[in-house]
This record gives C-alpha cells, structure tokens and sequence, in this order.
C-alpha cells in the first residue's frame, strides 16, 4: 500500500493515477479550448459503415422489411393514419415479463386509407441489446471490439396482437401522402447518419433539476424525433393515454473523457488503463456459464457500486464515469406528444 495525502492506495491504484494524469495533461488543453457542451453531442455520420463479419445477430435483422430500406412513395392526396406502438422486449419469447418491468419496445404503424395498406418503422440494434450495451473482448486484439450498429426498419403490415395484447397499438393523428413523403426521406437520412445504439441515459442524479451528461440513442429516442419531424410537417398528434417511454438511467459525477481506441490502446504509456477497462468489461462479457455470470455479477457490483467506477463508449471514445448513488435505475416516464 502507498500513503498519498493521506489515502491509502494499492501500487497498481497508483499506477493507474499517475496514468490518467499524465494523459489528462495532454488532452487537457484540446478539451479546455472549448468549454465541454452537456450532454454530449451524438456524433453523426457521413454513411453507414459496412457490417464486420465477426459481428452476429441471434435474429436476423427486419427480416420482411426491404433489404436497402427504402420506403413506398404514398400519392400525395392519400390520407395517411399514424399509430403509436409499444409492446414489451422480447414479448414474442417472454410475453408480459419484461413489461411488469416497464422495459418496452416503441416503434410508428401507419395505414393509407386509399389502399388499405398498413405498415410498421421501428429503429433497433442490428446485433441484439448486448452487444450494443458491452464490447466483446478479443485475445488477438487489445481494444475492446464492439458490435454496435442500431438502424431503421421498414416493413409491410402491423401486427395487432403483437402491439396490443401487452402493449399499446392506438391512432395518433392523420397525415397527408405528401407529408408521409417527406417523412420518408427524412427517415433515410436519419438512419445513413445515425449509425449506433446506445443504451444509456447519463445524468448528475435523478433530481428534476440534474445535469444529463449523456443522452440515449435507441428506439423510443427514434420514435420521439419522428413524431416531432410528423409535427414540423404540419401533423396534429394526441393521445388518449399517458406517453410513457423506457428510460435505463447512469448515475455519476462528471465524466472524464479518456480518448478513443488509438489515444489509449497504443498508447505504451497507458497499458494500466487500457487493462483496466479490459477488466471493467469482463464482467459483462457474452456467453457466460451460469456459474461465470454469479461471479460477473459481484464484480460488476464491486466496480460500479463499491469502487464507484464505469467506463462509457461514447461516439467511439471511452469516458470515466464516477458513479454515485442510486448508480442504475429503470424508470417509465411520461415523453409527451409534441
């Protein structure tokens, strides 16, 4: 153990302070020349980057949706109906359980009254939400690897018991063929440029008043930017029920930026922190035995709870969470209709 102003400290624990300020030495002054914008900006794309091979969905993708994700041209005159759809996570395999948890899954129905048609947008991870949530940790490579693409899916059909035998399937508004159109392409740009999920809300404490460090980037933070596209488009949207959405809240002080893969993984300097983010991560590392994931489960508790400790993938860089009470928490709360 080593004294420092006090603290008793384990060698390693010194080591890894001594890394994290020397490394805030040198990014210091890039990240003071502008003072840090909260919450964190989501980083937007020029295009959508190609799917690497390692990378595995346990479901196929919007498997009956359109394999270049276009979207039917509506006649302008068409009266379009836009319905609001929510049902548990994983109804279709654990039916109502994880909505007594309020962990719901959100997504738009619309139907053209001249055709009949109806159809079904919802935006969800390309690879399942654990592989969105935590890295896969590669012998090969020293970085964390990462399976993290979310993106929109567009497909024929709304599958009534689906959305509301556990959920919500109800009529919202009335929009024009043209302004279906226009929501379309709007869509298409938001899903070539808007390429990751991510799970997590960052805020200072549960406070109306709290700091959000981070926002999410899932699919009712898709739903909410097409209901207020549909309403900038002239769209009158109500409800008869309350709005309430799946929130899964962070808590800490604020975050320290770390860099990205680059800064701290080829970084000799800084092979302690690197190694420690390793470890933060085996925690809630895939395909784990019954047994592992007892044991995963204390050490994650130790890390986040105890050691007050999270580490954040962000826009591709690592952020230090200095986690505080009450650390982790669900809640469903009210988003209204704009």
């Amino acid at each position: 153990m080593v004294q420092l102003g006090g603290l008793s400290m384990s060698v390693p624990g010194v080591f890894l302070v001594l890394e994290l300020l020397l490394f805030l030495q040198v990014v210091a002054p890039v990240q003071s020349s502008a003072r840090q914008q909260w919450p964190v900006p989501y980083r937007r794309f020029d295009r959508r980057p190609d799917v690497d091979p390692y990378c595995e969905a346990l479901f196929p993708f919007c498997p009956t949706g359109d394999r270049d994700g276009r979207v039917p041209v509506m006649r302008d005159g068409d009266l379009i109906s836009v319905y609001r759809l929510q049902t548990p996570v994983w109804e279709f395999k654990y039916g109502d359980l994880l909505g007594k948890l309020h962990i719901m899954h959100d997504a738009v129905g619309f139907s053209s009254a001249e055709s009949g048609a109806n159809f079904t947008m919802e935006w969800y991870e390309l690879f399942q939400l654990g592989n969105c949530t935590f890295p896969h940790l590669r012998t090969q490579q020293l970085a964390p690897f990462w399976c993290n693409q979310g993106a929109a899916c567009f497909f024929d059909g709304i599958d009534d018991a689906h959305w509301s035998q556990n959920g919500t399937l109800e009529k919202i508004g009335e929009i024009t063929g043209s302004q279906f159109n226009d929501m379309a392409r709007w869509v298409q740009d938001d899903n070539e440029t808007g390429i990751y999920y991510e799970t997590w809300t960052v805020r200072s404490d549960p406070g109306p008043n709290a700091t959000v460090w981070f926002e999410s980037y899932d699919c009712s933070q898709f739903v909410h930017r097409t209901y207020r596209k549909l309403s900038e488009l002239g769209a009158r949207l109500h409800s008869r029920s309350q709005t309430n959405y799946t929130k899964i809240y962070l808590y800490s002080g604020e975050p320290v930026f770390l860099g990205n893969d680059s800064a701290i993984f080829g970084q000799p300097a800084l092979r302690n922190l690197a190694e420690d983010i390793r470890k933060f991560y085996h925690a809630f590392r895939p395909h784990q035995s019954f047994t592992d994931l007892a044991f995963s489960l204390l050490e994650a508790y130790k890390k986040v709870v105890l050691d007050h400790n999270f580490y954040l993938y962000y826009n591709f860089e690592y952020w230090h969470l200095p986690m505080k009470a009450p650390y982790v928490r669900i809640t469903y709360e009210e988003v209204p209709l704009p």
